[in-house]
């Protein structure tokens, strides 16, 4: 590969580096705070988490999110022409991960929903004992998964080109949106102060990323109405 091949390819595709370098950031801060010895552990168990049963069956949608999020991702950064989207999307993640990051570093948490025993064998059952062999009931506040699923959405319903061209996958996104987020609940991976926490979140960065853009067009085609 020359050096003129070389470089046609970083111009291309050099918008996906700030993606890959804060996901190695990301991967190693999460590391550490998963791995570090706390002593003072907040536990966030409402009432509410109580009323919620055990359902295996939503480690479907949950592992989904792993596809959803980096398609969503891909899509934006690689058949989106309109760039804009694309950096509004990562920032509205950046922003979210970078608090989840702060939370856990800062306020130790976690919850004791898990059974204790699972009493049924199936291939879903499988797959919730692999998660939980992996995955520990700590640093969950808010959920990533109900943040980043809800971030993804906003993006996707967004985009002109998605509504117009391809009204199908905002519908199909919606579906797995709110599926990734109960599944949060239904498989004991966080508390119902998780979800709320998250889409509380939601809404602030939203209003961060997003709104001041609309406000710049309104009024710019406020004024050209103006002007006419």
């Amino acid at each position: 590969m020359t050096s003129k091949s070389v470089k046609k390819l970083w111009d291309r595709y050099r918008h996906l580096a700030p993606v890959v370098l804060y996901l190695l950031f990301y991967l190693a801060v999460f590391t550490y705070v998963e791995n570090r010895p706390v002593h003072n552990m907040h536990l966030l168990v409402s009432k509410w988490d109580r009323l919620i049963p055990f359902c295996e069956y939503f480690i479907v949608p949950y592992f989904l999110w792993f596809f959803y999020i980096a398609a969503g991702v891909l899509w934006f950064a690689l058949a989106e022409k309109d760039r804009s989207q694309y950096w509004a999307l990562i920032t509205n993640l950046g922003i979210g991960m970078t608090l989840f990051l702060i939370v856990s570093l800062v306020y130790p948490n976690g919850h004791t929903l898990r059974p204790t025993y699972l009493h049924r064998d199936n291939i879903f059952m499988d797959m919730v004992r692999f998660l939980w062999s992996i995955d520990t009931p700590t640093n969950v506040l808010p959920s990533i998964h109900v943040f980043n699923s809800v971030a993804v959405h906003i993006a996707v319903a967004g985009s002109p080109t998605l509504r117009e061209k391809h009204p199908w996958v905002v519908h199909c996104s919606l579906l797995l949106c709110i599926a990734i987020i109960a599944a949060t609940m239904f498989l004991k991976q966080h508390t119902v102060i998780d979800v709320i926490t998250a889409l509380g979140l939601n809404i602030v960065c939203y209003y961060f990323v997003y709104q001041p853009s609309f406000s710049r067009r309104e009024t710019s085609a406020h004024v050209r109405g103006r002007l006419q």
